[in-house]
């Protein structure tokens, strides 16, 4: 009966991924904010189904926090995601809640990458090409960046051993393939089919916990904030920016 059960999980977390648009900023900008006033809380202090790696801190990103931090709900729900997993694999949040400084600073970066890759495109084109993987920086408190408020996390899988799983592509890559569904497209028993599974499993995983995910990335999820109303139906978001503070 144990077996059954555990295989029907499995299978549970293993259904396609749905195909989603890419969000309409200007409609999600647009979503009414109840502040719920949960603080920020680190999630080094979580408990060992959960693993911390802040990747910008790692990289040098100037400003990125030693920690990564995100809301009280968040921080639950994640813990929840994490015992869901099957044995022998374990979560790893790469990064929470942003200081303003580091949201302008990646989108800088990232446009200046696709400046020098498309020297033809118009400013406007540019700026699309850019947010289809890091929103620009607003501390608008009607319309803030999603990891301005503690909501958004980027999260990805790894082994027993802590080694990270290859998920198809590189955490942070300005690719097609990035696409969290872009897998789906490949026959049952090809070479992606093991990224394609294992992206399955965080979807389903992080879904089952009220998570939304942002379809071009598939390391990028959210709760609470306004990205997560519009993709959830959510009547308003309950995370507005915020900041750390001991």
């Amino acid at each position: 009966m144990l077996n059954t059960m555990k295989s029907l999980h499995n299978e549970r977390l293993l259904k396609p991924i749905p195909h989603q648009t890419e969000p309409d900023w200007s409609q999600v900008s647009q979503i009414p904010i109840q502040e719920c006033a949960e603080p920020l809380v680190p999630l080094s202090l979580a408990p060992a189904p959960i693993k911390v790696f802040p990747a910008y801190n790692r990289l040098g990103t100037p400003g990125a926090v030693a920690d990564c931090f995100i809301r009280e709900g968040v921080y639950r729900r994640l813990l929840a995601v994490a015992r869901s997993l099957p044995d022998g694999l374990s979560l790893v949040i790469l990064d929470g809640w942003r200081p303003w400084r580091v949201q302008q600073y990646l989108f800088d970066s990232l446009y200046e990458t696709m400046h020098h890759q498309h020297p033809g495109a118009s400013e406007a084109e540019l700026i699309a090409m850019t947010r289809e993987f890091v929103s620009i920086a607003s501390r608008d408190p009607l319309a803030p960046s999603p990891h301005l408020t503690g909501g958004a996390v980027d999260v990805t899988l790894c082994d027993a051993d802590g080694l990270m799983l290859n998920m198809g592509t590189r955490f942070d890559e300005a690719s097609p393939a990035s696409h969290t569904d872009y897998f789906e497209q490949f026959a049952e028993g090809s070479a992606e089919q093991i990224a394609r599974d294992r992206r399955r499993l965080l979807f389903n995983a992080m879904s089952q916990q009220g998570f939304t995910n942002l379809p071009s990335e598939w390391w990028h999820y959210d709760f609470g904030d306004q990205l997560w109303a519009s993709y959830s139906g959510a009547a308003h978001a309950l995370y507005g920016p915020t900041e750390f503070s001991l």
